[in-house]
Formats: structure tokens, sequence, C-alpha cells
């Protein structure tokens, strides 16, 4: 298949870019309001528009400072300390999930305890925006052409730039799919099944993101920088396949919990 070459840019004003992947950022995070909103009204919480909006906020800081962190740490901490200005550099690329995640809990954390809120209540309430925010994520990858797959003799094997000459599996999609709208079904029944138990919801998310990340990584060439780590994982396996082990024992537990 031929790999589409979208622009990255949508919008060019003056010395001024506009990038799909920044977009996608802000339609997570949009759609992480909304998500969350809804929840809210029909759990009835002491939260009204404004609260809600700020907690939106206080987590999006936590996913770009805890994504950011995540990476250099995880992923390309020896360049960064030969080039300290990079740090911030963030339009360059550069975000890890997996420290994301841990600065959106940090952040949830620290505004529902000031607001008296029940983290688990709260979580299982928007962790269900989150399969549409790394959805959009995954596209934004695809269009910018990185974080492509391995070489493929597939028929949907495309070739992207940078790389190289064969084509490869548009692990980006097989990924968007799976954290998307599989995730985002599961979720949905889980939420339905496990009704009045806090928690099993978002373990469930935890438990399905290792599980499907590990899949998808077998695909997805791993980073350069990196290799593969004791002779066939990737880095991103490594961190993903404890997630899954964990999610699912909290969730069997919260799920157990009356």
């Amino acid at each position: 298949m031929t790999y589409p070459h979208i622009d990255p840019v949508f919008l060019r004003l003056g010395p001024l870019q506009f990038r799909w992947y920044g977009l996608m950022y802000i339609l997570a995070f949009l759609s992480g309001y909304f998500v969350l909103l809804s929840g809210v009204k029909k759990k009835g919480l002491p939260l009204d528009k404004e609260k809600v909006a700020d907690l939106v906020f206080t987590v999006a800081v936590g996913v770009i400072l805890g994504g950011r962190l995540g990476y250099i740490l995880f992923y390309n901490l020896g360049f960064y300390l030969e080039h300290p200005l990079k740090l911030f550099a963030v339009w360059e690329g550069g975000m890890s999930f997996h420290g994301g995640l841990t600065g959106a809990v940090v952040a949830s954390i620290y505004f529902l305890r000031k607001h008296k809120l029940r983290f688990y209540q709260m979580a299982d309430i928007g962790i269900m925006a989150a399969p549409i925010g790394l959805c959009l994520g995954r596209l934004g990858n695809f269009i910018n052409g990185e974080l492509y797959g391995r070489v493929t003799d597939a028929p949907w094997g495309m070739v992207f730039p940078g790389g190289g000459d064969l084509p490869r599996h548009p692990s980006q999609l097989y990924e968007g799919f799976l954290e998307g709208p599989l995730m985002f079904l599961i979720l949905y029944l889980a939420g339905k099944k496990s009704e009045g138990r806090d928690g099993v919801v978002f373990w469930t998310f935890i438990a399905c993101y290792g599980l499907f990340r590990f899949i998808v990584e077998f695909f997805r060439e791993p980073d350069a920088q990196i290799g593969y780590l004791l002779g066939i994982f990737s880095m991103g396996q490594l961190l993903s396949f404890p997630m899954f082990l964990a999610g699912l024992a909290m969730a069997v537990r919260c799920y157990r919990r009356r």
C-alpha cells in the first residue's frame, strides 16, 4: 500500500506552524473534559464545569511533564544529558505513555485530595476518555511517519519516510485500533458488569493497555538508540508487561470487593 504522505503541518501563518500531532493532543484533552463532565453529572458528584476544567488542565500538565520526563529517563537519557536545551523541545517529539500515565495519576491524586473526592470513582469516569486520546495520538504518529513498524511482506505494508526502501507494518494503526475502539468497548462493558465496584474500569484499562502494547511491539520497530533488550524485547514491552499483570490482578481484586 502507498503511504499517504500527509503534511504534518495543517496550517501555516507566517512563521507559525500548527501540526496535526499537537491538534490531536488538544482534541484528546477536550474529549476528556466532555467525558468527565458527562460522568460527573450522571453520578451526581460535586464538581461543576469550572472544577472539571481545572481537573482536566491539572491532568494535562501531568501528562505532558510526565510523558516528557518518562521519555528522557527510559528512552534517551544520554542524548539529553549531552544536549540539555533539548529537554524543552517537545515539538520535536519524544513523549512516553508510561511517563504520561504516571504524571496523570499523580496530578489527579493531588487534585482529588484537595477536593476530597475518591480517586477510583473519578478514575473510572475519566479513563473512558483515554482510548479516544490514544487513538488520536497514534493517528498523529502515522501522519508524522514516525514509530513505524518492522519490515514486512504483508500486502498492506507501507514505505515510510525515513524508514528505508522496504515496506513496513503500519503499527501506529494497529495500536490505534487496539487502544482506541476495541479498548473503549472493553472498558464500557467492564463498567456495565462491575457497576458499584470502584476501580475495576481503571485497572481494566491498565491491563488492556499493557497487553495491547506488548503485542503491537512485536510489529513495531524498536527505538534505534535502544534496540532489543534481553535479545527479543523492546523497552516498551518491558514497561508494558508488568502493567498487564498488575492491572489484571487489581481489576479482579476490585471486582471481588463490594
